[in-house]
């Protein structure tokens, strides 16, 4: 079973859910305590509605909110794991004394790490504020940390002393020391410059961690398939190293936005042929796309919905008279793939019913219960018909139960492209502008491009997130892929490529 899930949701309800001792490694950078509304990055429902629940109150409820998903952290780390909390200075004390010392406890207090960057414009009567604070507990005194893979030169971050690489006595001893070679543990304040504008890291996140930061956290904490965890995901930087790195992880996040750039930076960093950790994870929405529900595995389809309704299904294909598995009570159950599932169904289920249990059949229709459930996606009114003359008539109840029923299913958005071609250069590379233009009854949120898509290596984006469909890109004389995809507001994505051949012209083909 893949271990690696992105999630959507209330970050407090899908802790409470997961099992408790699993993971490795949390690191959380919360929205700060400034009390501002550029705290709403992504802009989409769920980060509103998590914004305004934080600022009911004032810090008190603030920490009151924090801490009680601090402690479901708490349950679900591993004794030897450590977790890192990212603050600044607006609420870092309270952090420490409120939250991290009473759940975890003085004695695991680790470190209390000074992200120093730089940054443009200083007041006039104060200090200029240019560091976060990072706390660093372990849950007991048996702790990961790997020394020798964070090692960095001595003067790496230049502000070493001039005898930190040199060989010698110390005063007061006769013993001769001598530096690692592979360089020096890092001390407890780190100078890693935050992302400027033009930086190819950059996917238009505002409080985006560089990658930096985040490697040297993992590397330390965490060995090669153990789990780490970000249960606020944001930008999606600790779950993209983490699985560069060879971790596990989860990642979870109210903001759909959050979660689809957290997957496409997944998709651009990774090879589909060499890649072992490439779409080894499962992504959890709020709402199931219904072509790919149609489109899924017919036995595993019928496994995964039964589970949902409640039943169990049959441990493996079989001849099973046309049952798919059973209530917990042994009532059957058939789950068909497909529309307007007709009349025809219900009568060879109905059969099927009574032949799989006929004594169970007898005692339902006594006790006026449902004899059997058939899932589909609908039914035509010749089934459900039949399902009414069955109960008036003759006592007997087949539940048709539709899918949407059962869990939340939505289509995908449809897209349109438009090209316009705008320009070419002295090297004959020609300008060209896209605009894509999608529809979806959840509303789009941003679209994302690859200029030079290829099937076999799956969508990998050059423009990550892009809120207004329109982008402009110059070509090579040849002939060039492109596709973008469209995310909904459920998290729903569809993709369109076009194919253009640049020569004397540009030409959709």
């Amino acid at each position: 079973m893949c271990i690696n899930r992105l999630i959507l949701g209330d970050n407090l309800e899908v802790l409470k859910a997961m099992e408790g001792e699993t993971v490795d490694l949390i690191y959380l950078d919360p929205p700060f305590f400034s009390n501002r509304d550029y705290e709403v990055i992504w802009g989409d429902e769920g980060e509103v509605r998590s914004f305004q629940d934080r600022w009911a109150g004032g810090i008190e409820h603030y920490i009151a909110w924090l801490k009680e998903r601090v402690g479901e952290m708490h349950r679900v780390l591993k004794p030897a794991g450590s977790i890192f909390l990212h603050c600044d200075w607006h609420a870092n004390a309270y952090i420490r004394v409120e939250i991290l010392d009473r759940i975890f406890g003085k004695n695991n207090f680790r470190n209390e790490i000074v992200w120093c960057y730089r940054g443009g414009g200083a007041p006039k009567r104060d200090f200029g504020r240019r560091h976060d604070t990072i706390f660093r507990y372990g849950k007991s005194q048996q702790y990961t940390f790997n020394t020798d893979s964070i090692r960095i030169p001595y003067q790496a971050e230049g502000i070493g002393r001039k005898d930190d690489a040199m060989w010698g006595k110390h005063r007061g001893s006769d013993k001769v020391y001598k530096p690692n070679p592979l360089g020096k543990i890092p001390e407890d304040w780190w100078f890693i410059n935050t992302l400027n504008a033009n930086d190819p890291e950059r996917i238009g996140y505002p409080t985006q961690k560089p990658r930096e930061l985040l490697e040297r956290i993992i590397k330390c904490a965490s060995n090669e398939g153990d789990l780490v965890l970000d249960p606020f995901m944001g930008g999606g930087t600790t779950i993209a190293v983490a699985d560069k790195l060879g971790r596990k992880w989860i990642g979870i996040d109210h903001s759909v936005q959050a979660v689809k750039v957290t997957e496409l930076r997944l998709h651009q960093q990774t090879d589909l042929f060499t890649d072992i950790y490439a779409n080894s994870y499962t992504l959890q929405l709020h709402k199931y796309d219904y072509d790919m529900l149609r489109s899924k595995d017919a036995f595993e389809f019928e496994s995964w919905i039964i589970g949902q309704l409640g039943g169990t299904s049959n441990a493996k294909q079989r001849s099973d008279f046309g049952i798919d598995g059973a209530m917990c009570d042994g009532t059957p159950v058939q789950v068909k793939r497909s529309e307007s599932v007709g009349r025809n169904v219900v009568d060879s289920f109905l059969s099927a019913a009574q032949r799989y249990d006929k004594k169970a059949f007898e005692k339902n229709v006594a006790e006026q219960k449902p004899t059997g459930y058939i899932v589909a996606f609908s039914f035509s009114k010749g089934a459900v018909e039949e399902v009414a003359r069955l109960k008036l008539k003759e006592g007997i109840i087949i539940n048709l139960v539709s899918v949407d029923t059962i869990i939340p299913v939505s289509k995908k958005p449809c897209i349109k492209i438009e090209v316009n071609e705008l320009s070419r250069d002295a090297s004959g590379v020609r300008e060209v502008e896209f605009t894509a233009a999608a529809k979806s009854d959840a509303g789009i949120e941003f679209y994302s491009w690859d200029f030079e898509y290829s099937e076999s290596k799956g969508f990998k984006p050059l423009v990550i997130r892009d809120i207004t469909g329109r982008q402009q890109h110059g070509f090579k004389a040849g002939v060039h892929h492109i596709a973008v995809k469209a995310v909904d507001n459920d998290g729903l994505e569809n993709i369109e490529t076009i194919k253009l051949k640049v020569n004397g012209t540009v030409e959709r083909q």
